[in-house]
């Protein structure tokens, strides 16, 4: 399972101490998801051997419409084995599942943001997966984590309906509000959801990035296109 994070700039804790707590907790890798405008400096292979986890490159694209995020989907798709779209506005929401190059739509349900059967889907159709974010439920209270429980259930109500694809995170900003993974799925059962809904979302950023690092690949071979004859023989 992998956890997907905010390290510095964007959070309080660098991608090395993510990935040294991340391997303690039992993960196979974290996502690093800083946001596009506030990138973070570190080598993903280096971190990746000294601590043993899988260190993946992503970013989530925060922008104030569609025409600004577009134009940052073309610059990092080529760079980023994961490429998220913050989510949160109606706006940005249909924006981010209705492109085949977005991987998820995060924080779908933050702000005025909303997850309707159209979103869905458009996600099934271009394969977005969108988020189910916990961090609400492990830090908020009252009536504010009433408001996102509720969400949160709606949105499980809509991704069963139509067997949209899915991720989950705590989106932790700190290597200390970083939780195991069967810390989470404990939160999961607590909320209504199921231990295997909790561990298939977080197992599905590595399916995306095993997945994503394929196509990036040279092996890879577009469905529908053959190679030729010299490049079957070199």
């Amino acid at each position: 399972m992998y956890e997907a994070v905010h390290a510095h700039p964007d959070g309080e804790s660098t991608v090395a101490r993510f990935a040294n707590r991340a391997a303690d907790y039992g993960y196979e890798g974290v996502v690093v998801r800083n946001h596009s405008d506030a990138r973070a400096e570190y080598d993903p292979e280096e971190i990746s051997e000294e601590y043993g986890i899988d260190v993946v490159e992503g970013v989530e694209i925060r922008a104030d419409d569609p025409q600004e995020a577009s134009g940052s989907v073309g610059n990092f798709r080529s760079s980023q084995t994961i490429v998220g779209i913050h989510g949160g506005t109606t706006t940005m929401n249909r924006f981010a599942v209705e492109q085949t190059k977005v991987d998820v739509l995060a924080h779908p349900m933050t702000g005025d943001g909303d997850v309707n059967h159209v979103l869905a889907k458009a996600a099934v159709e271009n394969g977005v997966r969108i988020e189910f974010d916990l961090a609400g439920v492990l830090r908020e209270s009252g009536g504010h984590r009433v408001r996102i429980l509720q969400s949160l259930r709606k949105l499980r109500e809509i991704v069963d309906h139509y067997d949209a694809p899915y991720v989950v995170s705590a989106d932790p900003t700190s290597h200390l509000e970083l939780r195991t993974p069967r810390e989470l799925k404990a939160l999961g059962e607590q909320i209504g959801f199921t231990r295997e809904f909790v561990g298939d979302g977080l197992a599905e950023w590595g399916r995306l990035a095993e997945r994503n690092r394929h196509v990036d690949s040279e092996s890879f071979i577009e469905p529908g296109v053959q190679r030729g004859r010299y490049e079957e023989d070199s």
